[in-house]
């Protein structure tokens, strides 16, 4: 790998010692994820929100009695969110969350592992199951399908725990199935949060956040129109019926 096209990122995680030793104020902004290519700049990024670099930073404040959470994230990797979760729920420190602006998808779930969860009025969650790409014949699609129940099934007990006997799975279901945004309201009322700050929060950031997801959505995607469009062109110059019906086939993948 060229060393010239690794680079790093602001991360989503920034742990920071609060004036009080004995507090430990951590923010989730952006979103969650591991290594990962970068196809803008064809090379490969170094995350510093995958579960191994926060489990590393956290290892360095092992006595703090306090950790208070800030989120504010559309989500991300559901691997790297589920153990953050457990890696919260094993740390011995009362654990505050704060929304403080979206919490969405997998970013939920850090959340959940808190101990409080404190949301301002204009605050919101955004609760789904888990989608993800797959290719392959169709048993190989049947046991992703699978995958995907079973991993759902432990990932909705995190939302259960939290929600102390307020939310019944079948409830718990429904909302997953229909992705279903939550006010601040909504989530007290399921046990999801405990607290309703009536000072708003400053969405300024989160709005930030809503346009560079879509930004980086639109690179992603004109870069895969260009590679469809290179596909396009090479069926013409194929040499064979056989090479002629692979490059239609990787077309067809990036459109």
């Amino acid at each position: 790998m060229n060393e010239n096209r690794v680079k790093s990122f602001k991360p989503m995680w920034e742990l920071k010692q609060s004036a009080n030793p004995d507090t430990l104020e951590l923010y989730i902004y952006g979103d969650v994820q591991g290594d990962y290519f970068d196809w803008t700049t064809w090379g490969m990024v170094e995350s510093e929100t995958s579960a191994n670099h926060f489990k590393a930073e956290l290892a360095k404040y092992p006595n703090v009695k306090t950790i208070n959470l800030y989120v504010n994230s559309y989500g991300g990797s559901v691997f790297e969110g589920t153990a953050i979760y457990s890696q919260l729920k094993r740390h011995p420190a009362q654990k505050i969350g704060y929304v403080d602006g979206f919490a969405c998808s997998i970013a939920t779930i850090p959340l959940m592992a808190c101990d409080k969860v404190i949301m301002p009025k204009n605050t919101m969650m955004m609760i789904h199951n888990m989608w993800t790409i797959a290719a392959g014949n169709a048993a190989q699609l049947r046991k992703e399908a699978d995958d995907l129940d079973v991993i759902m099934a432990g990932n909705r007990q995190a939302y259960l725990e939290k929600s102390g006997g307020k939310l019944s799975e079948k409830k718990l279901i429904q909302m997953l199935d229909e992705e279903t945004w939550l006010t601040a309201d909504d989530c007290v009322k399921y046990g999801l949060a405990d607290e309703i700050l009536s000072k708003e929060a400053d969405l300024t950031k989160a709005r930030q956040l809503l346009q560079k997801m879509n930004y980086t959505l639109e690179q992603q995607l004109n870069y895969h129109k260009s590679l469809a469009a290179q596909a396009r062109e090479l069926t013409v110059k194929a040499s064979s019926p056989q090479e002629n019906k692979t490059i239609k086939l990787m077309a067809a993948l990036f459109n």
